[in-house]
């Protein structure tokens, strides 16, 4: 998927904290992370984040963050989060943050991927629907302070593609294959 013009996607640093918490605050006012909590998610050898920012003139402005968890060799792996700030919503930011997420599930061998999301947050809802995530529980009263139900929804993910045996390899390969 593509960006609008004028925005990048990156894979997210540490450094990035600040950004993504106000973004954090902006998007979920009443049931944000801690910088603590996000810190150690930016800092996780097991997580995968991204940021989309801004490439204008002056200082990047992250604009939307998403991350991924998963234990290497497990095949299952988590989305922690995900939010794009008001102004860029629409744009299909959200859509390339995930699909980017997804692809890195498959890269790490990940067979199946889950996620919560807010029982009153239609508009989520149907972007996972649409990459094929279906609700399998609710925990009830899962978000905090506002007591909202979050649907937990499962994907399960094809293998990446592996060429057959028989396809010709770089110059040299079949010196390599035994």
């Amino acid at each position: 998927m593509t960006l609008p013009k004028g925005l990048r996607l990156r894979r997210a640093h540490p450094q990035d904290l600040d950004d993504v918490m106000w973004l954090e605050h902006a998007s979920f006012p009443t049931d944000a992370w801690s910088a603590s909590q996000m810190s150690g998610e930016l800092y996780s050898p097991h997580g995968y984040y991204l940021v989309v920012e801004t490439t204008g003139d002056g200082a990047p402005t992250v604009v939307g963050y998403a991350g991924l968890s998963s234990l290497p060799g497990n095949p299952v792996a988590d989305v922690q989060t995900i939010a794009v700030s008001a102004e860029h919503r629409g744009q299909g930011i959200g859509r390339t943050l995930f699909t980017e997420l997804l692809d890195e599930a498959r890269r790490r061998g990940v067979h199946e991927v889950f996620l919560e999301v807010r029982a009153d947050n239609p508009v989520a809802q149907t972007m996972y629907t649409g990459f094929g995530f279906e609700q399998i529980a609710v925990r009830p009263r899962y978000y905090q302070p506002d007591g909202v139900d979050a649907w937990v929804m499962r994907a399960e993910l094809p293998p990446v593609p592996t060429p057959p045996r028989s396809a010709p390899g770089p110059i040299g390969q079949e010196a390599l294959d035994v």
